[in-house]
């Protein structure tokens, strides 16, 4: 590992998160169920993503947009508390904060969002944020959130690409399920990181194997639930990691606190992609023994206990 992590920067979602535990599967009509649990939580893959990483010592910066309201400073204040840089959070005065209600069953999970300032994010925030960042490495999340920011996003990466900046992309969830302009995006993308399914739906929608999406440029990191964590990489090799075993709570975020782990051991200079793999399942593991994504992220000392 080198002396001191490099900075990264993290692009995208910053919003609440209301996460609702125990009957929440809706019966309309006027019924009335009782809940397990309640929590207002820090929200927004991106995020998580960079709380996570600042958890994991790495210096971090996230670019993103929230309003002038009580659910943007109360992710203004989590983003600060896990060690977040907030110079390039912008606040739009107008459009209130995005919200997610999380309807969190033991096995899946329902979402419901309002999308809010997060697609008011811009290409000059995220060139602003690089300037003050002096990030080595710029992750995008969520870019289906944000359909304008996106349009532009291949030549956004293009430019990162010719500053000798590694990129990744988490793309969660394409609420068109059209997944469209991913085509030109993967070309410019060292590392992509999605979940099986999306992993699969990017992969039917392209008309390629799945090997075929590593051909088009990016290593694939792929988020497997309880079974942990895969790499494909070029040449069709399959790096394999399995999670820890323990008593889950919520699965709300788990996802990008794998990303987190994942680029976290990246900017440790960690060479060698099995203990990559492994920082990435060991992190989104422990995340989930507390509500929301953000409450059990592991810090670095207790990462390393695990790999």
């Amino acid at each position: 590992m080198t002396a001191a992590p490099y900075p990264v920067l993290v692009v995208g979602d910053a919003n609440v998160d209301l996460v609702l535990r125990g009957d929440v599967v809706p019966r309309f009509g006027q019924a009335e169920q009782l809940l397990d649990g309640a929590e207002l939580v820090l929200g927004g893959s991106a995020s998580i993503v960079a709380s996570g990483l600042a958890r994991l010592g790495v210096p971090t910066w996230l670019a993103a947009v929230v309003g002038d309201d009580e659910f943007g400073r109360f992710t203004r204040s989590a983003l600060g508390t896990s060690g977040v840089q907030l110079d390039a959070v912008r606040i739009d005065p107008i459009n209130p904060t995005g919200i997610s209600v999380i309807l969190s069953a033991p096995d899946d999970r329902a979402i419901l969002t309002l999308a809010g300032t997060i697609p008011l994010l811009t290409r000059d925030d995220v060139l602003a944020a690089l300037e003050t960042s002096g990030a080595r490495w710029v992750h995008f999340a969520s870019p289906f959130l944000m359909p304008g920011f996106t349009a532009a996003l291949p030549e956004l990466l293009a430019e990162i690409r010719a500053r000798g900046i590694g990129v990744s992309l988490d793309t969660n969830w394409d609420p068109t399920e059209n997944w469209a302009g991913l085509d030109t995006v993967l070309p410019l993308v060292d590392v992509l990181l999605p979940n099986r399914t999306e992993l699969e739906a990017i992969a039917r929608v392209l008309g390629v194997t799945q090997q075929g999406l590593v051909e088009l440029g990016p290593r694939v990191v792929v988020k497997d639930g309880a079974d942990g964590g895969w790499s494909l990489e070029a040449g069709g090799s399959v790096l394999r990691a399995p999670g820890i075993r323990l008593d889950v709570v919520d699965t709300t975020g788990a996802g990008d606190s794998f990303d987190a782990g994942y680029l976290a051991a990246l900017a440790h200079g960690v060479d060698v992609e099995e203990t990559r793999l492994r920082w990435a399942t060991v992190a989104g593991s422990l995340s989930t023994r507390a509500p929301g994504g953000t409450g059990a992220q592991a810090g670095l000392d207790e990462l390393h206990e695990h790999v």
